[in-house]
């Protein structure tokens, strides 16, 4: 009999908003959300990885960073188990992804860089630690991401129609379901939105797009950001903040300085929007499932609604948690990892071959 197992998810992603926690009850034919809680990211470690993705740094900042973040990790773990009355005994094992802090693999030296010390986790929770997912991906040939497009594979493949999953968080990346998984980054998803608001509005993220809504799209700027290298790209292909980031940004803006920042703003959501929509305009889908931080931004959902022909529907409404989805994947790599199977994601990736994901620590 197919016995139902307990792991736990941990994920940061690029837009460094805070830790997602989730616990999921996982056999070879579902993976069920308990309990799911996001913790905050500490401010000053925030900022150390801006910081270390901004500009030069030593070996030694490299490794006081992977282990804070592996401190940071723990304590999150620490604290999920003890707020939802679990033991650790019971956790099968953590699927950890780690934060990324640079992710480069289309270099003559391909190679992604996730931090966050492993060995720390499994010192400090007592529960058996899977990391390091991308690398292995890479040494096949492949990107090492996007990787949720298998999970989004396992859990909305049965649906009827032509379907797609969309999760915008700090990127956004695309997974068309179908016969042959296909999925990729289609490139900003909140990272500018976040860094620009924070910046002109002094607010983390822009609410229901609302600063946004307060300005004009300004067509020469969203064309010159349009041109940019990585949108002219085919699959498979992926990207992270050391690409898309401020000083990307203010590259484009220097030929448009009295621009007024509510403006930039809105160009900025339009960019994100038609970025996605461009991307998929040709394939024919009937539903798009949307999940992550950007699915909460109303405005940014009713551009994607009139940019696009099929139907926008947010992952929460068809019974997945948007929020702790990401999480929830890495949980279920870790099952896959422990079960030594293989994670289908050459045909998304471009890797040789599908890959055994994950170092086991603990």
């Amino acid at each position: 009999m197919n016995k139902k197992e307990l792991y736990i998810g941990v994920m940061s992603g690029t837009s460094l908003d805070g830790v997602d926690v989730a616990l999921c009850e996982i056999d070879a034919h579902s993976c069920t959300l308990l309990y799911s809680k996001e913790y905050p990211f500490d401010e000053g470690l925030k900022e150390e990885i801006l910081s270390a993705i901004s500009e030069t740094i030593t070996l030694k900042s490299v490794g006081i960073l992977d282990r804070k973040l592996g401190i940071l990790f723990a304590k999150a773990v620490r604290y999920f188990l003890s707020d939802f009355s679990l033991h650790a005994n019971d956790i099968k094992a953590i699927g950890l992804h780690g934060q990324t802090l640079w992710h480069e693999p289309n270099s003559k030296t391909p190679f992604s860089m996730q931090l966050g010390d492993a060995n720390i986790v499994v010192t400090q929770t007592g529960i058996q630690t899977i990391a390091d997912f991308r690398r292995m991906d890479i040494a096949n040939g492949g990107q090492g991401a996007p990787f949720t497009p298998a999970f989004h594979q396992f859990l909305f493949g049965k649906l009827k129609g032509t379907n797609a999953v969309l999760n915008i968080g700090g990127m956004a990346n695309i997974t068309l379901l179908g016969k042959e998984l296909l999925g990729w980054d289609s490139g900003c998803g909140n990272v500018l939105l976040d860094y620009w608001v924070r910046e002109n509005a002094y607010k983390p993220y822009d609410h229901n797009g609302e600063f946004a809504k307060s300005g004009m799209m300004q067509k020469e700027l969203l064309e010159l950001m349009l041109s940019d290298e990585y949108f002219k790209k085919s699959a498979p292909k992926s990207t992270g903040r050391e690409y898309f980031n401020a000083t990307w940004l203010e590259e484009k803006l220097s030929s448009f300085p009295l621009l007024k920042p509510e403006n930039i703003q809105r160009t900025l959501l339009e960019l994100t929007a038609r970025t996605i929509a461009d991307d998929i305009k040709d394939k024919k889908i009937d539903t798009l499932i949307v999940c992550g931080g950007g699915a909460k931004n109303h405005f940014l959902i009713q551009r994607l609604d009139m940019l696009t022909s099929c139907n926008v529907k947010c992952s929460d409404t068809m019974g997945v948690d948007g929020d702790a989805l990401e999480a929830m994947a890495f949980a279920w790599l870790a099952y896959k990892r422990k079960h030594k199977e293989e994670v289908d994601l050459k045909s998304v990736t471009g890797a040789k071959k599908n890959s055994l994901l994950g170092a086991i620590y603990g």
